[in-house]
Order: C-alpha cells, then sequence, then structure tokens
C-alpha cells in the first residue's frame, strides 16, 4: 500500500484546510487509517483515526471540535477537515493506513505517506 497525501499549505489563524490522503492497492476498504503530525523540534503525533467501516474516529484533545476525520470508500480516500486551524497546529501533517486499530492508534502503522506541510500563521 502506497500513500499519497495531499492538500496541506499557508493560511492564516481561523481558516481551514482539508488534507486528504489516497492508498493505491485494493485494500482500503478493510483498513484503517489515521493522520499524524509532526512540528518542528517535535516527535511525531497522533491525531485522529477513522475504522476500516467508518464508524469510529478518535482525535487527540488538541484537535477535538476542530478537526473532523472521514472517509470515502467509493472513492479510495480518507479525509482530515481542519478548521479553525491555530498556529500550534503548524506541522507536517502524515497520513497512516494499519489493519490492527489499536497499533494506528499506539503509532505503529502498517503503513506511512509522505507527508503534507500545514503552516498557519498568527
Amino acid at each position: 500500500v502506497q500513500l499519497q497525501a495531499s492538500g496541506g499549505g499557508l493560511v492564516q489563524a481561523g481558516a481551514s484546510l482539508r488534507l486528504s490522503c489516497a492508498p493505491s492497492g485494493s485494500t482500503f476498504r478493510n483498513i484503517n487509517m489515521g493522520w499524524f503530525r509532526q512540528a518542528p523540534g517535535k516527535g511525531r503525533e497522533f491525531v485522529a483515526s477513522i475504522t476500516w467501516s467508518g464508524v469510529f474516529t478518535e482525535y487527540t484533545d488538541s484537535v477535538k471540535g476542530r478537526f473532523t476525520v472521514s472517509r470515502d470508500n467509493s472513492k479510495k480516500t480518507v479525509y482530515l477537515q481542519m478548521d479553525s486551524l491555530q498556529s500550534e497546529d503548524t506541522a507536517i501533517y502524515y497520513c497512516a493506513a494499519a489493519v490492527s486499530s489499536q497499533h494506528l492508534r499506539a503509532g505503529r502503522p502498517d503503513y506511512w505517506g509522505q507527508g503534507t506541510q500545514v503552516t498557519v500563521s498568527s
């Protein structure tokens, strides 16, 4: 599985961005997807995840109420809608995929995508 993330950019605080991730291969329907981010000088952290069915989602506390993760299995794409962006959200965002939702949440996915830069100016 190869993961292609897109949608990053430079925005002002309070703006919105939508990230997309389109895995290759035929296993998308049966795989859990997630987003992580790494800010300058910091480690990679979990942001959000969505189960293969799309029924269950999970978020880190700092983005709850502002970010929404979703997926469209017909388009084989997972999204991260980011609203009310803050300077603290500046980071490289990575999508990830895992058969196990627990492994995904623990930062041990089966696959990592390349990152997309999100920069929020205050």
